[in-house]
């Protein structure tokens, strides 16, 4: 009988947290599943099974979205990365002048507002904007790049963007991992002649390997959802060079003629990507 009443008052107090799990995650996943299943444009919906499934494969915009998206998971995620760790081992070093000023200044850009940054980029990227500017001044090029109308620069501009934001957020995570290991195993390496490089690779990096597959998993998912970016600085342009499927799904959800039962297949995408992308990261780094 007690048992039974404990139950009773355990699931008395956990159940406004589980309707409200319900209401606003479980229905709206469940939905959105249902409405990607039904074809037409607006509220005028008809029921069309794999309809929208098929049209993926002959959408050519779809298929430009999902190339760039997988460009920038491919090109920016490593060098995030890899930035970060190198960043997390020099300011791990106490004997370095200034180690919180620069923990901090690299830390910063993950604070300020996505659209703040944005438009800042956007504007130090334009075509009179200040990177020209220097880059003219420094006699490195004799003419203005053209940042955000060349669809090569502007893939180039997004990735800058991305990196300079989330490196630091990655840093702190590296950090924090550091400080858990022990400080004797690379005074050993020192008195064995082993050296920086080869005890960043062979010690270091094993040793932050569960680090290292949450972040690209994180980071995977955060550049297959990227957005804000490229809204605020390119709009998905020039000729949808930097146009993401997030981008798309707002596009068809809001811009164009609302389809929203093609824009939530599209969103499944998403949703099969980052399982695939997630299970083959575990299945890379799982212990021989």
């Amino acid at each position: 009988m007690q048992s039974r009443r404990t139950d009773i008052w355990g699931w008395s107090l956990i159940m406004p947290a589980l309707v409200l799990l319900g209401i606003f995650m479980i229905y709206p996943i469940l939905s959105s599943l249902w409405l990607s299943l039904h074809t037409g444009k607006g509220m005028n919906l008809s029921f069309g099974g794999a309809a929208n499934i098929l049209r993926l494969a002959e959408d050519p915009v779809f298929l430009r979205a999902l190339f760039n998206t997988l460009l920038f998971l491919v090109v920016q995620v490593p060098i995030m990365i890899a930035l970060a760790l190198v960043f997390a081992v020099a300011l791990d070093d106490r004997t370095l002048w200034g180690r919180a000023w620069f923990r901090t200044a690299i830390f910063l850009p993950c604070v300020t507002s996505l659209v703040t940054y944005s438009v800042l980029f956007k504007s130090m990227f334009a075509h009179d904007g200040v990177v020209n500017d220097t880059l003219m001044f420094l006699n490195f090029v004799d003419q203005p790049i053209p940042w955000l109308t060349d669809p090569g620069w502007a893939r180039v501009v997004i990735i800058i963007a991305i990196t300079w934001r989330w490196t630091g957020y990655n840093m702190i995570f590296f950090l924090a991992a550091l400080q858990n290991i022990d400080r004797s195993i690379y005074e050993q390496a020192r008195i064995d002649g082993v050296p920086a490089h080869a005890r960043l690779l062979r010690l270091t990096v094993p040793m932050l390997k569960p680090i290292i597959l949450f972040l690209f998993i994180m980071s995977t998912i955060g550049t297959l959802q990227l957005f804000d970016e490229v809204m605020n600085i390119t709009e998905g342009g020039p000729a949808d060079a930097t146009l993401t499927l997030s981008l798309y799904i707002y596009n068809l959800t809001f811009k164009f003629m609302p389809s929203y039962g093609y824009a939530s297949t599209v969103s499944y995408v998403i949703v099969v990507l980052v399982a695939i992308l997630s299970w083959l990261q575990f299945r890379l780094a799982r212990d021989k």
